[in-house]
């Protein structure tokens, strides 16, 4: 599967792109309709600690799936997508 992170205004670090990657990965295993996924981590402008936004679309067979979660941090955001991926994977998958 091709993973493609996109940090905007910013370098996400090699630890942290190696996390969602490794996420990702255990999706592909799930599903073997998995063709790619697109991931843009932003920061919002705001005073709260909670500024870390994590995007998530997963291209699979048929139509993308797409999670957006807001936290302190990227990891806790994409992992938060992720998970919110998985149970929209599920429901594909149960109507095939």
């Amino acid at each position: 599967m091709v993973v493609k992170i996109n940090a905007v205004h910013f370098k996400a670090d090699k630890d942290l792109e190696a996390f969602i990657n490794n996420k990702l990965q255990k999706i592909e295993k799930m599903y073997d309709g998995v063709v790619g996924s697109d991931v843009t981590l932003k920061l919002d402008n705001t005073d709260k600690p909670e500024n870390k936004i994590a995007e998530v679309r997963l291209k699979i067979r048929g139509n993308d799936l797409m999670a957006s979660k807001q936290c302190k941090t990227f990891e806790e955001a994409s992992d938060m997508a992720i998970d919110a991926l998985k149970k929209q994977l599920e429901k594909v998958k149960d109507k095939k």
